[in-house]
């Protein structure tokens, strides 16, 4: 039996078809092009999911059902995505749209409790039972496992780790309120602190490597940074302060076994989670425990989403 997972992300629309053993046989992507109407963009989840069903050479009958991991509240019983900000979604009933396209029952969960939920059956979390996933990516997800469980809160927005304020009235955040933690961490807010810094200097070595801000990415800064740019090694020291300020509050609040890290950002490996390390070890409460949280780079990278999402199933259905 195989199974489809989708990772609906602000910037790309990922599929896979998975089978039991969770490895992926075969992967559709496209642009998720947003702002633009939930139909057209589940037009593209559906026609992700056929790409994916022809390169694993599977037909959709074999398939038991399709998982999706979206940004924002979603309401696992009725497949609806109540609210995603950085889609501007508000009340999508995706699980249908996909039945519809697709003909296999379609269930929908937020994607940082998608992607938990990879690692914890295949990934760095296996044999754990109290884990939680972050993803540094458009926005900052995250997932809570507590006792081999998905946390979902009683209405299902439980687990917004994104939107924990670390600066009171700091920048505003595209869920209305100012200072979040996805305003400071995101991939999305790297990229703004790096353009706010060339702008300021003009000789940095970020411009040799972007040549215009409009190709900023999240590697700019720490791509200048190793090439002894002062002024990126300032952006991408900050940045890393402004991370671990959202670790160190949910160590702080749930002492799980592990943190594990996903994101495009964490393909910058110990660049990013050494230092990472030392600020948690520093300022974490439980400095003195026997027992530590351990801080790890997710093992399923990006694809701990399409995972968790292909599996969905076995936690909903």
């Amino acid at each position: 039996m195989y199974y489809i997972g989708i990772d609906l992300g602000g910037t790309n629309i990922a599929a896979a078809v998975v089978n039991e053993r969770f490895e992926i046989l075969g992967r559709g992507k496209y642009k998720t092009r947003c702002p633009r109407p939930a139909e057209e963009i589940a037009d593209d989840m559906a026609a992700a999911s056929r790409d994916a069903l022809k390169e694993a050479g599977v037909d959709i009958s074999e398939v038991k059902w399709v998982g999706v991991g979206t940004p924002g509240c979603a309401n696992p019983v009725t497949g609806e995505i109540e609210f995603a900000n950085n889609l501007q979604f508000h009340h999508v009933q995706m699980g249908q749209m996909i039945t519809q396209r697709l003909g296999r029952p379609c269930y929908v969960e937020n994607d940082a409790n998608a992607a938990a939920y990879g690692e914890l059956l295949a990934g760095a979390g296996v044999g754990c039972k109290d884990m939680i996933a972050v993803t540094l990516g458009t926005g900052v997800g995250g997932g809570i496992i507590i006792d081999g469980k998905v946390y979902h809160g009683y209405n299902f927005y439980g687990a917004e780790l994104g939107h924990v304020v670390i600066v009171f009235d700091g920048e505003p955040c595209t869920c209305g309120r100012r200072g979040c933690w996805e305003a400071y961490a995101s991939a999305t807010a790297l990229i703004r602190q790096t353009k706010a810094a060339m702008e300021a200097h003009p000789d940095s070595v970020m411009w040799e490597k972007a040549e215009t801000l409009d190709k900023v990415s999240g590697r700019t800064a720490f791509d200048a940074m190793r090439a002894g740019d002062a002024a990126g090694k300032a952006v991408v020291n900050r940045y890393i302060e402004y991370v671990a300020c959202g670790l160190i509050d949910l160590v702080n609040s749930f002492q799980p076994e592990i943190i594990c890290m996903g994101g495009g950002i964490c393909n910058e490996g110990e660049t990013l989670m050494a230092p990472l390390r030392k600020l948690i070890e520093r300022d974490r409460y439980s400095r003195y425990a026997e027992k530590q949280t351990k801080l790890v780079t997710a093992k399923l990278g990006n694809d701990a989403g399409l995972i968790g999402a292909a599996m969905l199933g076995r936690l909903i259905g």
